[in-house]
């Protein structure tokens, strides 16, 4: 049980993380930080050898240094590069196939509900949803690295063993 508690914070940090994008088009560093130290006591938790945890941090640290050269190829932003590398680290390797395959395809729909709306010229009384509907913002691709990471969540162990607790 504890286990599911604590795998708890990779769905609410991921989801916040979209809300707080699509509404300001920043994630907070806090969110990142805490989704990576949280990855620590989870996988403790659900039973991960330390070398497995390590190669959790080899695998989360390699996946921001990739990132990190996209965001400075102005690919997304930097809130987002460190959000997918936080997320990699509960994914691992062995779930980072349907992370990115789920993110991508997520990514390309939020996408296309932009262009639409977007193109529809729609306005709004509240300012956030302007700002979104402008052509000139990007994509909160925060919504897309969430879709992402929680479709592959079962394939990830330790998120295997948060979601496995909850049916104890």
């Amino acid at each position: 049980m504890i286990t599911s508690l604590l795998c708890l914070a990779f769905p609410l940090l991921l989801i916040y993380a979209a809300w707080h994008d699509v509404s300001t088009m920043t994630i907070p560093n806090w969110v990142s930080i805490v989704l990576a130290i949280a990855f620590i006591p989870a996988a403790i938790a659900a039973g991960l050898s330390m070398e497995q945890i390590g190669m959790h941090l080899v695998f989360g640290a390699c996946v921001l240094i990739g990132c990190a050269v996209l965001f400075y190829l102005n690919v997304f932003g930097g809130g987002d590069a460190k959000v997918i590398a936080a997320a990699s680290l509960w994914t691992g390797l062995a779930a980072s196939a349907p992370f990115v395959l789920g993110m991508a395809i997520a990514g390309g729909a939020l996408a296309a509900v932009l262009i639409v709306m977007r193109r529809m010229k729609m306005s709004s009384t509240k300012p956030w949803l302007n700002r979104l509907m402008s052509p000139e913002e990007g994509a909160p691709y925060a919504v897309a690295i969430a879709v992402g990471a929680l479709l592959a969540a079962p394939a990830s162990p330790v998120l295997a063993a948060g979601i496995a607790g909850f049916g104890a």
